[in-house]
């Protein structure tokens, strides 16, 4: 038999109308949230750093600043991630990454600058009043509702972005919250120092503490996904156990995946129980349903197939005693023989007697046995009974093993048959 070419089943991606996708408009309703509270926190933190005079705060408001432009930036981003152009016909899903690492190096700016006005600014006392309190309180606690949410959106939705936006503002509820506490000595006139230091300053600092830490984790998630690093163990195996699960599977020989935006894309290579180039390609077309179905967010499956090298032929025989008397009962036979021949020389390489271990089941008994045969890795079985039309033929039929009926009595003229003699 001539071998088939090496094929490739590919589905049209479900995905060409992303931009309308609802999913994707309540991202950019996040980012937009995003923007806003940003602005509005920048705004705030600023008038409370020209009425208070304090350090921390105006860190806290140069940070806020950065985080309202980051915002904007990436809002825009995500509406143009989810755009096809003939120069991208993949699509724009890595801008969300890209924007990603964008988010991280604006926070590193936001750093330098809190570092130089920590190191500069003549160090006068700040005043604090209640309101100043209580406008903090109140960015904190808006903050962390705020980042609650943005996380609870991205990771429902995958998307790298609002997971790296519910982050940050995590880390902004810390630093507020920093900052929170350092204004509150002045507002009690409580004055005291660390090291010849004053408490607004060492706040200060601790926001950039916190700065540092966000920046490291959002730019090295970025940089992976921008570098096409690997997609996670837990993906690749759900994604290898649908594929070896199909009867028609022999071996998955190669499989891979990346990242572009919250968006996956997995490649394989399986080696099919067929020669029949058509058959092949519906099975691939299944795989690739199946997967989509089971991992959420695939954009893309290719699966390539080839047929299985044959150097051996697996048959099965259902037996009426271990002795070799051919049964007449597909479903209750109490053993079966599993023979190998080796093409080379048509020889009988080896022959196992197994027990049935569906013979005392009570419903669908057949179909259960005829699973259990499929999963011998056999080509071919002969029996006794017409299966025509029943649920074992079908069974057969899916995992491309050759059902034939057979008149012999013992298993040693099944093989003689087989062996051409």
């Amino acid at each position: 038999m001539k071998k088939p070419t090496v094929g490739s089943g590919t589905l049209p991606s479900l995905r060409s109308d992303v931009h309308d996708d609802p999913e994707t408009k309540l991202i950019g309703r996040v980012a937009l949230y995003a923007f806003l509270l940003n602005l509005g926190l920048a705004v705030m933190k600023g008038a409370l750093a020209l009425c208070s005079n304090s350090l921390a705060v105006t860190a806290g408001a140069i940070d806020s600043a950065t985080d309202s432009f980051a915002s904007l930036a990436l809002y825009g981003g995500l509406k143009l991630s989810t755009r096809r152009t003939p120069s991208f016909p993949s699509g724009l899903y890595k801008i969300e990454n890209l924007l990603s690492v964008f988010v991280a190096l604006s926070i590193f700016f936001a750093g330098v600058e809190i570092a130089r006005q920590l190191f500069t600014r003549e160090a006068l006392p700040p005043k604090i009043s209640l309101g100043v309190v209580a406008l903090l309180v109140v960015g904190v606690a808006v903050t962390f509702f705020f980042g609650q949410y943005a996380m609870r959106i991205g990771r429902q939705t995958e998307s790298p972005t609002l997971v790296a936006e519910g982050r940050h503002r995590q880390v902004d509820v810390l630093s507020s919250l920093v900052v929170l506490v350092s204004v509150l000595p002045d507002y009690f006139g409580w004055q005291f120092s660390l090291w010849g230091l004053s408490v607004d300053r060492i706040a200060a600092g601790s926001v950039l503490v916190f700065i540092a830490h966000a920046c490291w984790q959002l730019l090295s998630d970025g940089m992976r996904v921008l570098l096409d690093a690997s997609l996670d163990f837990e993906t690749l195996d759900s994604a290898r156990s649908i594929l070896r699960n199909h009867p028609m599977v022999v071996s998955v020989e190669s499989l891979s995946g990346r990242n572009a935006g919250r968006f996956r894309f997995l490649q394989a290579n399986v080696i099919l129980r067929t020669g029949d180039l058509e058959k092949a390609h519906q099975i691939s077309l299944f795989l690739e349903r199946s997967i989509r179905e089971t991992i959420p967010h695939v954009e893309h499956v290719t699966i390539s197939y080839e047929p299985r090298p044959r150097s051996h032929l697996r048959f099965a025989v259902p037996l009426a005693d271990p002795e070799g008397t051919v049964s007449r009962h597909f479903g209750e036979s109490p053993f079966f023989a599993i023979l190998t021949l080796r093409l080379a020389d048509h020889a009988i390489q080896q022959k196992d007697i197994v027990e049935n271990p569906h013979k005392d089941v009570g419903t669908a008994k057949g179909i259960r046995v005829a699973e259990w045969v499929v999963e011998q890795n056999v080509d071919q079985v002969f029996m006794s009974e017409d299966f025509s039309h029943k649920g074992p033929s079908y069974v057969f039929s899916n995992a491309g093993v050759d059902a034939q009926r057979t008149d012999a009595e013992t298993l040693e003229e099944i093989i003689a048959n087989i062996k051409g003699e």
